[in-house]
């Protein structure tokens, strides 16, 4: 028995929890380093390191600090479509050991900084690794779940995601306490904590089994077989259907090259009737209007915003730990409701309340404004809002900007195309990230006013534009780009004219003499692993 070959002799419980622990670890990864740099920025030694402000902490040069923070963001664009280029041509786990590789060493490099230049490389490195991280484990989640579980299991492994970014501000209010917070240990010990989560990548991705659409889109047809009823725990009238759909897409599937994939935002990429172009947009602007409800500004600037609520700096730090905590109770909820509610109604139920959130935060801060000497008695008011904001976000947009643009991608390019999502999370995070330090000099708290009206107009994009996933096998899904219009209700209506993908393509197996044998040859033994049984 190889080291890679571990995962045969797992039972589909064993199996499927070592696919979500690595995937937990992944997801860590990245909302770690999301939220790692809002501590770092309160140190006064890397303020004066890096030459962003005084000795003593003051940051005279906003838009160097968010220079700094937002660079790595360029990084994952270039991650993202990389890592999804590689996660297409030599699988999903071997395109998480490159990343994970490129994430170790840029979090080395980050903790070892002697200078600004020295900095801004190392965190274009780590976000490389982090764009091909977020990029390929998604897919690798939504590929190896069933239809009706594939939002509540995704939503479970971005729990890690608000357990990363808390454990950063919880490290920085620890470590506040250190020297009275004037060491280097307390931004470098932060920065190098993330080498850690990348080394567990790196010593026990491979023990993991590449998803069974990667393994039919090369062709790999028993391979992949193997591992769906090593997952699935059987091979039952539910399994070889879904088997059936799998292979069916698989056999007519044909690889995007760089180039014509460098043409799918120009509407002229993949197959006539794909509309990838259309795909890649929707993706894009998800997360790009993810990223303008305002999270970022409580996730990286939460310190700022508390400070503006007249708390003192301790206070501060441990509120803010305690922001990004209340995220994971929300995944924990997105987890419960993605699948039953759907995509649509989540988004734009989001939406909404993160509208109204952000109405009281904004009103709440200009009476403190207006009233400063009454400011200590609008501060839990502030708080509270906060507290809600993170929780909203992360029970619905939090999860499904990321679960939304694995879905609705052919398997064969799946982790490209789910790159264009990524590389809409990092523009628009990295825009966000850059220009939130500007907003709040310039208008302070009134910025809550701005993300309202933005959180006001996603809720007709999303109703228009935006078609329902829930419940549909992923090669179904293709069914919804089967029309020319743009409009959410006219793709539904396609997809229930040709959902039915095994269905619509029996010709294409009555003429496929190998695929006819192969599917004969498995139906007549029907015989699993000695090892797979239902647990």
């Amino acid at each position: 028995m190889g080291y890679t070959t571990i995962w045969r002799w797992l039972t589909p419980r064993q199996l499927n929890a070592a696919i979500q622990i690595f995937s937990l670890i992944s997801i860590f990864f990245e909302g770690y380093d999301q939220g790692v740099m809002g501590g770092v920025n309160s140190s006064p030694r890397y303020v004066e390191r890096v030459g962003i402000g005084l000795p003593d902490g003051t940051i005279t040069s906003t838009v160097h600090e968010g220079g700094i923070v937002s660079v790595y963001y360029l990084g994952c664009i270039f991650g993202c479509f990389a890592g999804g280029w590689a996660a297409d041509r030599i699988g999903r786990i071997n395109g998480l050991f490159i990343a994970a590789f490129f994430s170790f060493i840029g979090g080395a490099l980050q903790s070892a900084a002697q200078s600004s230049s020295f900095l801004l490389v190392a965190r274009v490195i780590t976000g490389i690794g982090t764009g091909a991280l977020t990029g390929t484990t998604p897919v690798l989640v939504s590929e190896v779940s069933t239809a009706v579980h594939r939002g509540s299991y995704l939503g479970y492994v971005f729990i890690a995601n608000y357990l990363g970014i808390s454990l950063a501000y919880w490290l920085a209010f620890g470590l506040a306490f250190a020297d009275q917070g004037n060491s280097d240990m307390r931004w470098r010990f932060q920065l190098a904590f993330q080498v850690l989560p990348a080394l567990l990548l790196l010593a026990g991705v491979k023990l993991l089994p590449d998803s069974p659409r990667y393994l039919a889109s090369t062709g790999r047809i028993e391979e992949a077989r193997e591992v769906l009823t090593q997952l699935r725990g059987s091979y039952d009238e539910s399994v070889q259907r879904e088997f059936l759909e799998i292979v069916a897409v698989a056999r007519a599937s044909q690889k995007c090259s760089p180039v014509q994939f460098s043409k799918i935002l120009a509407g002229r990429g993949g197959k006539p009737g794909q509309r990838l172009g259309r795909r890649a947009w929707l993706c894009l602007w998800l997360q790009i209007m993810a990223s303008w409800t305002g999270i970022t500004a409580v996730t990286a600037y939460s310190p700022t915003l508390l400070k503006q609520a007249g708390y003192t700096n301790l206070t501060q730090n441990g509120l803010a730990g305690g922001i990004n905590t209340i995220g994971i109770v929300g995944t924990i909820i997105s987890a419960q409701i993605v699948d039953r509610l759907g995509r649509r109604r989540c988004l734009v139920g989001g939406a909404f309340g993160l509208c109204v959130v952000n109405l009281i935060a904004a009103s709440v801060y200009e009476g403190a404004r207006r009233h400063p000497d009454k400011a200590s008695q609008y501060a839990p008011a502030a708080v509270t809002m906060l507290f809600l904001f993170n929780l909203l976000y992360a029970a619905t947009w939090g999860t499904l900007s990321f679960l939304f643009p694995t879905e609705i991608w052919p398997s064969d390019m799946r982790a490209q195309g789910n790159g264009f999502g990524i590389a809409g999370w990092a523009i628009g995070v990295g825009w966000t990230t850059l220009v939130n330090p500007v907003l709040f000099a310039k208008l302070e708290s009134r910025t809550y006013f701005l993300f309202a009206g933005l959180n006001l107009l996603w809720m007709p994009i999303v109703y228009l534009f935006y078609p329902e996933t829930a419940g549909r096998s992923l090669e179904s899904i293709d069914a919804l780009f089967s029309t020319s219009s743009f409009f959410s209700w006219n793709m539904e209506n396609a997809y229930h004219e040709h959902g039915g993908i095994v269905a619509d393509r029996s010709t294409y197996f009555a003429s496929s003499s190998s695929a006819s044998r192969s599917v004969q040859e498995q139906e007549k033994n029907q015989v699993a692993p000695n090892r797979v049984s239902a647990d």
